[in-house]
């Protein structure tokens, strides 16, 4: 299932988030899909991992690029670094046309073919001080 499983977060990073193809949501995750990510609040199911995705889609024109991809019983690791331009308002910044570059690990838990849960790390530090609402 290891191979079926990566293809399934594969498709959530290149085609749901970098082709902005949102209405894949119901696909790839289940429908009590829950997001574990300690900035980020999120509702569970797909519908909330697609609001969540919006913002930084629209926000800085957001590009997920896939580092590395593996898997190990039900969870699929991805290390994968976020690219964009801060081209819209993202919680409460207003846009600075600043370019944005964030590295990230997430684990997905998978159930029958879609992502069930997901812990995420990401560095929400710097990306807050590139769009310079922090200052070091």
């Amino acid at each position: 299932m290891s191979a079926t499983d990566e293809a399934v977060v594969r498709r959530f990073y290149e085609e749901m988030n970098n082709d902005r193809k949102n209405e894949l949501a119901p696909d790839l995750f289940t429908a009590d899909h829950r997001l574990h990510d300690p900035q980020v609040p999120a509702a569970d199911g797909p519908r909330g991992m697609v609001d969540t995705v919006a913002v930084y889609q629209r926000g800085v024109d957001g590009h997920w690029d896939i580092q590395e991809l593996f898997s190990a019983g039900d969870r699929v690791v991805v290390r994968w670094v976020g690219t964009g331009t801060h081209v819209a308002e993202v919680n409460g910044i207003p846009p600075t046309g600043r370019p944005v570059r964030v590295e990230a690990i997430t684990i997905h838990r998978m159930r029958e073919g879609k992502i069930a849960e997901t812990w995420e790390v990401w560095d929400t530090l710097g990306f807050l001080q590139q769009l310079g609402a922090l200052t070091t």
